[in-house]
């Protein structure tokens, strides 16, 4: 028997999105300040017994039962198995489950796009470094699919944690953990807060809109550049409150780039959380909906909880562990004849 379960955390990210996509930095270099939370997409594998009907089996938003792979709907299950080396006659069963809805910000398709190859190569018997899991997905998004999607989100999934992540003109990448004291990192996590507005959007709709005429916001991105390492600095010095003011300066640098990033229902929430305490904030991924993360100081937490009592609030606690196998039951792959 052959079945793998993958785990892949979801992330926030702070600062630096937008300098992220390969428009941008391989001209320019990009830097985020992100971390992986403890939020998860899973997958799980196996190899379809061959006495069903059907070749495989893809279980997500549907439930797909088909006898090719081209029949596939999920784009990146579609491509991604006959780019890893599977066939046809080799069945498999796909399941994916997620902690939190997909299209709300968090990175889920590039969470998916790692667990799903993090299981792929555990089915056949191969590893993968963490490194070479965050490009390949990167490949698989950007090429293979070819979404307008930026690089920071697989490379926060497959590594985890709380991190400065680089990326190169040559396009390279380099992943710096902040490298917080434990009671650093707990007083920082207790400072923060994830609230769910409750809509959702494709991100690559979003993120071409934002990569149209990019070199027009080269002022904008360039400033988004450097808070980020400002903000770096204010987390690795304790100045957790300078990050939080720092977060409304880059989230209306952010509304700049684009009208459709935000919406009124947006701008609402977060003057009701400003005016209830919070420094700053700011709505995750590419814009216009999803998850927002909010900085509260000491003092102001409940006021600003009872401001956004009527959403979903979801505490924030950093995944260290990144992509990750929980289960592990592999054979080497095997013809089946059907």
């Amino acid at each position: 028997m052959s079945f793998v379960v993958s785990r892949t955390p979801f992330r926030v990210s702070f600062f630096g999105g937008g300098t992220d996509y390969p428009a941008w930095y391989l001209k320019h270099g990009g830097v985020v300040l992100s971390a992986a939370i403890r939020q998860y997409c899973y997958i799980t594998c196996r190899y379809f017994p061959p006495y069903f009907e059907t070749a495989h089996r893809i279980v997500w938003s549907h439930i797909e039962v088909v006898s090719s792979f081209r029949e596939i709907l999920h784009p990146a299950v579609r491509v991604a198995l006959p780019a890893l080396g599977f066939r046809d006659d080799q069945g498999l069963e796909i399941h994916h489950q997620g902690d939190l809805p997909a299209r709300t910000g968090i990175g889920s398709s590039s969470s998916f796009a790692v667990g799903l190859i993090n299981a792929l190569k555990a089915l056949r018997g191969e590893t993968i470094s963490r490194h070479e899991l965050a490009l390949a997905a990167i490949d698989l998004e950007q090429n293979l699919l070819g979404d307008t999607v930026g690089s920071q989100d697989q490379v926060a999934a497959a590594y985890g944690g709380l991190n400065l992540i680089r990326f190169n003109t040559d396009g390279s990448f380099v992943v710096e953990p902040l490298g917080l004291s434990a009671e650093a990192l707990a007083a920082f996590e207790s400072r923060l807060l994830l609230v769910y507005t409750g809509s959702k959007r494709f991100a690559s709709d979003m993120a071409k809109k934002l990569v149209e005429n990019i070199e027009d916001k080269n002022d904008r991105l360039r400033r988004m550049y450097d808070l980020t390492f400002e903000a770096a600095n204010t987390l690795r010095e304790g100045r957790f409150d300078d990050f939080g003011r720092m977060l409304d300066e880059t989230w209306q640098i952010k509304r700049s780039l684009d009208p459709s990033i935000s919406t009124s229902a947006i701008d609402q929430i977060y003057q009701a959380a400003r005016a209830a305490g919070a420094l700053g904030g700011k709505l995750m991924g590419a814009g216009g909906a999803g998850f927002m993360a909010f900085y509260i100081p000491e003092g102001a937490e409940q006021s600003v909880r009872s401001a956004l009592d009527g959403l979903i609030q979801v505490p924030f606690q950093v995944d260290h562990d990144g992509a990750a196998l929980l289960e592990v039951y592999a054979n080497l792959p095997r013809d089946q004849n059907r």
